[in-house]
């Protein structure tokens, strides 16, 4: 069977309908000289079962997390995926779904993004949350803008612990809008309150901190959001969503604004996405978010609906009060995470995090018993941690990924002070005999 859009005969009916004696005629107006003169240079057709093999072949050539154990994380990870989410989520009405512009028949859509930002709202301790952005480092760059149309502000302080591609988009977005990025160091892992106190100015709009940060170490979200407002600055704090099962909410902590990843919701490593940012803030700032938020209503019969209660991109409202261009919602992975969080309960999502808490920890000790390691800080943790490795970090690895074992992230790429800096990502899906084989192994090429 050829897969072609139009057979011969009704190409030949179209060409007579309009009066074309060839497919050629309709290109005429196309100079000769910048016409194709040959066929192009594709491989020839293949059947049903040809395709299906050579596409199996092509994967096979693919590292799969089925097939290898993972602990390198740096800002994706392998967490359990219950399948009723890969399930809903093929459902046609959702997979073909995009922006719920009429809500009249749009309101299984708008629900499940209504849903969500509750859960977002509930997880952060914020107050308002948006139907979802890119990813974890645009949610946090478009926060950092919010924050400084919010305070008539333009400095912004950026802890160096946060994710470095982050804090590249942080820059990147601050070029175009005329925001200045000044960057607080780091003490044992996380934020030197010294040194951002005397960072701190009439202009600073927001200081930005991560927790659990690019290190894996919790920072002091209290003592930052102190420090921050008693310089009537605002507290912007990116955190990966599953450690709110176990840790305080940024929300209750004195953050303003609260953003992160939300790949770990439901949505697979898959080679680097699509994957969904998420954003919550306080009340004050709802007309400042940029995307969309969804609300609740009543029709005129009394009954519950749901409609796109702010829209404020360009192309709703005029473009000089726009928030942002940012133009979309990731329906389909803000309703992964929206299925994830109803399937894994608020028990659930403790026992995950719990159980990342106490592997992380029991391959943290593991490791350093080897001799191989040796701490990087002191600094309490979550899910990931810095080690010191006394070798050569690449040939640990390609000796790890040679036994089916995926290591650490190489922390010297961008932090050159930490020479030898191995991160290690240890999540709920890994067990002790993952662990185990995984220090084994590291001992043998130690």
């Amino acid at each position: 069977m050829s897969y072609i859009p139009t057979t011969g005969e009704q190409q030949r009916q179209m060409l007579a309908e309009i009066g074309a004696v060839s497919i050629d005629e309709l290109f005429a107006d196309i100079p000769e000289s910048v016409r194709l003169k040959k066929e192009l240079d594709i491989p020839k057709a293949m059947s049903e079962l040809e395709l299906k093999a050579h596409m199996q072949d092509m994967a096979g050539k693919n590292i799969s997390l089925d097939k290898y154990t993972c602990f390198l994380g740096a800002g994706a990870y392998d967490h359990y995926i219950p399948s009723v989410v890969t399930n809903l989520l093929s459902r046609q009405e959702f997979y073909t779904a995009y922006t719920p512009y009429q809500p009249e028949i749009s309101q299984g859509t708008l629900q499940a993004i209504f849903e969500y930002q509750t859960m977002i709202c509930s997880l952060t301790g914020m107050d308002v949350s948006n139907a979802s952005l890119y990813d974890g480092a645009t949610a946090l760059a478009e926060a950092a803008s919010m924050a400084c149309e919010s305070t008539r502000r333009t400095e912004i302080i950026v802890v160096r612990s946060i994710h470095p591609e982050s804090r590249e988009v942080v820059s990147t977005y601050a070029r175009f809008k005329g925001m200045t990025v000044s960057e607080c160091g780091i003490k044992d892992g996380v934020a030197d309150l010294k040194n951002l106190e005397e960072l701190l100015n009439d202009n600073t709009a927001a200081v930005l901190v991560q927790s659990p940060n690019f290190f894996g170490a919790v920072e002091n979200i209290r003592e930052i959001a102190e420090i921050a407002h008693r310089n009537k600055s605002l507290l912007v704090v990116s955190c990966d969503p599953i450690s709110l099962a176990i840790l305080k909410a940024p929300g209750h902590l004195g953050a303003d604004i609260v953003a992160g990843e939300g790949q770990v919701l439901g949505n697979p490593v898959s080679f680097g996405g699509p994957y969904l940012g998420f954003m919550a803030a306080k009340k004050d700032f709802t007309r400042r978010m940029p995307g969309r938020i969804v609300g609740e209503t009543v029709d005129r019969n009394g009954k519950r609906g749901y409609v796109l209660t702010l829209q404020t991109r360009e192309q709703h409202i005029r473009r000089e009060k726009a928030t942002s261009n940012i133009c979309s919602n990731q329906a389909l992975n803000a309703l992964a995470a929206t299925i994830y969080l109803s399937a894994m309960g608020k028990n659930g999502l403790k026992k995950a995090a719990e159980l990342c808490l106490q592997k992380a920890h029991y391959a943290y000790n593991r490791l350093l018993e080897t001799g191989c390691f040796s701490p990087a800080f002191e600094s309490p943790f979550f899910k990931e941690f810095l080690l010191i490795y006394h070798g050569d970090v690449d040939k640990l690895n390609k000796h790890l990924l040679s036994r089916n074992i995926i290591g650490g992230f190489a922390a010297e790429r961008y932090y050159p002070e930490f020479k030898g800096g191995y991160l290690v990502a240890v999540t709920e899906k890994r067990t002790k005999e993952d662990i185990d084989r995984f220090v084994s192994e590291v001992i043998s090429a130690c």
